[in-house]
């Protein structure tokens, strides 16, 4: 049986649930989106029911980092 292959969104999805988070650019280097889309792609995981958290940048001049702190299933 051959695995599946992911989705850009469940690819998103797995890089902000890692501990270190991800940045705007990490996302759109690796599903190839512009930073409106990789954007959107934030607010709608925030609509499904993710809690998205924003880290702001840790140097001068570096890129916030976003990670999910919570899922739909978590406000049940």
């Amino acid at each position: 049986m051959s695995k599946q292959k992911q989705s850009k969104i469940g690819t998103v999805q797995a890089m902000l649930k890692r501990p270190s988070g991800a940045s705007l650019d990490a996302i759109c280097a690796v599903t190839g989106w512009q930073p409106h889309s990789a954007r959107a792609a934030l607010s709608g995981l925030r609509k499904a029911g993710f809690t998205i958290d924003r880290e702001a940048a840790r140097k001068e001049g570096g890129d916030p980092v976003y990670r999910i702190t919570a899922g739909p299933e978590d406000a049940a």
